[in-house]
């Protein structure tokens, strides 16, 4: 017996010594219990993970899903019900058979119980008849359909068991051999795929990655780093940036910082901003109203405020490229919403995430309480608060929580929007120029499709003494592009045997193209894949021959080149 599993063993035993009364058979099965053993383990129950799991198992793997809370499916069914693809044409695999098991559950008349059926008005086109795919769905849903592709491949799911991120990994020889939960329960395996948002394996693992933006000068990109915005999508002037307006002495409102922290281009720790994606109803029969929270500070909502009094409502980029709405709320089936953050001032929590990726659990439970206490205030604030106009207070007086969501969490979303997090840092790293088409990925296990975009990561205070923000990016690309298999494996060298399929080895500006629910589900396919021949041919992740990985993703009907 090794000495990991030997300190379970005797503290196990240990509690028999102090009189604990569990006869011998239950406690051989909880000793095994806590000491399993697998091909696989995939940490993170996210859509990626979900893919990764069912792979490994199709595949004949013995695998395990961990998942450190109580739903799988990650953003897709915690309130990304709205799904960003790009090209649905690039998206293959379980995930193409996924967002099918979607269209099919909403040809049930069944399934439609607030509305009778009918057809939406989806973001894409139809794919070909006996093809058929539909990217909006009701989060319920979305975690039901996780649930069945799970349960059909016989995974093993373990949900509610967190790393124990300062001891709970074992490196031997360049290899991760056990990873231990904070509960003492241990998993072992040939492979594992680190499927969190966050990279906790990755880096407990000892593998390189970067939190923030690389400098432009790094890979020679142009969008990357400090990034300015264009006039048109700025704060408009004279919003004031002080508690008293005009008195500097007074000190500068929550979240905003007193300049740039640096040049444009260069790089920093600045993380793009997290929310809740809001499943909304204006159904009265649904809907939870939203209550004024607990502590509520009107200065919390000052730039809103003074947003409003500046005339920013009637600028033309507040009218026409946000049609006019502080909230974005793209409609699902049965008179519900994903609601997304929409331009200057809305459900993004700007700046107040960066500590988020390296922070403990302790403090990031804080900052998920924060960010959902600034959302619900947001949207208490538009529909009630005096200084808000009386029409504005009007549109929005009709929107609550779906009642029928979320049941077990108050009706609000498990899953903060972790827009990025740690990233790997690999002998490839996709950037700019992948993304744009300068450069191809000769070995790619994925397709990118959407545009590079990143949402708002600083409020400052701008040359001209009123705020503004940086950061935000939609850089339009020509075509699909591909994703290196060496994008999700760490560098030759550091770990044999951990895929990396959601904190994939990109820069900060390509990593707007590539984080979409879709392409994570794509790449946790694709390393399961690559996991399970490496078991087979008895070598490191690193080492497995391109040409076999990829006739196997072509034989389950990935897509993997245009």
């Amino acid at each position: 017996m090794d000495p990991l599993n030997r300190r379970h063993f005797i503290r196990t035993t240990g509690m028999l010594a102090l009189g604990a009364a569990i006869p011998w058979k239950s406690f051989s099965q909880h000793f095994l219990e806590e000491c399993a053993e697998y091909d696989i383990v995939v940490y993170g129950g996210t859509s990626g993970g979900v893919m990764a799991a069912v792979q490994a198992a199709r595949m004949g793997r013995t695998v395990a899903l961990i998942e450190p809370g109580k739903h799988l499916g990650g953003l897709t069914s915690g309130g990304l019900g709205w799904v960003d693809v790009g090209d649905p044409k690039t998206i293959g695999g379980l995930a193409r058979e996924y967002f099918h098991r979607v269209w099919k559950h909403y040809q049930d008349d069944a399934a439609w119980k607030w509305e009778k059926r009918h057809t939406m008005a989806e973001q894409h086109a139809p794919l070909a008849p006996d093809d058929q795919t539909m990217w909006i769905l009701e989060p319920s849903v979305a975690e039901q359909l996780f649930d069945q592709m799970v349960a059909e491949a016989r995974v093993t799911v373990v949900k509610n068991e967190r790393l124990d991120r300062r001891t709970g990994v074992d490196l031997k020889n360049g290899q991760v051999t056990a990873m231990t939960m904070e509960s003492g329960r241990v998993f072992r395996a040939k492979m594992f795929i680190d499927a969190t948002y966050e990279g906790d394996l990755m880096a407990a693992a000892k593998v390189s990655y970067v939190v923030g933006r690389e400098p432009n000068s790094r890979y020679h990109e142009v969008n990357n780093g400090i990034r300015p915005l264009p006039a048109a999508g700025r704060f408009p002037d004279g919003v004031d940036p002080y508690r008293v307006k005009g008195d500097p002495r007074s000190g500068l409102l929550p979240r905003v910082y007193p300049g740039w922290g640096g040049k444009p281009g260069e790089g920093d720790k600045g993380v793009q901003a997290y929310n809740y994606r809001l499943c909304l109803t204006n159904l009265p029969e649904n809907r939870v109203p939203f209550e004024k929270p607990a502590g509520y500070q009107d200065e919390q909502y000052e730039l809103l405020f003074r947003f409003i009094a500046a005339g920013g409502m009637n600028s033309d980029f507040f009218r026409n490229a946000l049609g006019g709405s502080f909230l974005k709320p793209d409609p699902l089936p049965n008179r519900k919403t994903d609601t997304n953050n929409n331009g200057y001032i809305s459900t993004d929590f700007v700046g107040m995430n960066w500590d988020y990726p390296e922070a403990d659990y302790a403090v990031r439970a804080r900052i998920a309480v924060m960010h959902e206490q600034w959302q619900r205030g947001f949207i208490w604030t538009l529909q009630h608060h005096p200084r808000i106009p009386a029409e504005v207070r009007h549109r929005y007086a009709p929107w609550g929580l779906a009642k029928d969501e979320f049941t077990d969490n108050g009706h609000w979303p498990f899953q903060l929007y972790i827009r990025e997090a740690r990233r790997m840092v690999g002998d490839v790293v996709i950037t700019e120029h992948t993304a744009l088409g300068r450069e191809v990925a000769p070995d790619p296990v994925a397709l990118g499709s959407y545009h590079m975009d990143s949402h708002a990561i600083k409020l400052f205070v701008g040359p001209n003494g009123y705020v503004t923000s940086e950061g935000g990016m939609f850089v339009h690309i020509p075509a699909p592009f591909g994703i290196s298999y060496r994008a999700i494996v760490p560098k030759r060298g550091e770990c044999r045997n951990l895929l990396v399929p959601v904190c994939v080895s990109v820069t900060h500006a390509a990593y707007g193209s590539v984080r979409m629910e879709p392409v994570f589900m794509v790449l946790g396919q694709s390393a399961a894949t690559a996991a399970s021949l490496a078991i087979e041919r008895n070598t490191a992740v690193q080492d497995v021959p391109y040409a076999l990985l990829s006739a196997r993703l072509l034989a389950d009907s990935q897509i993997i080149v245009t």
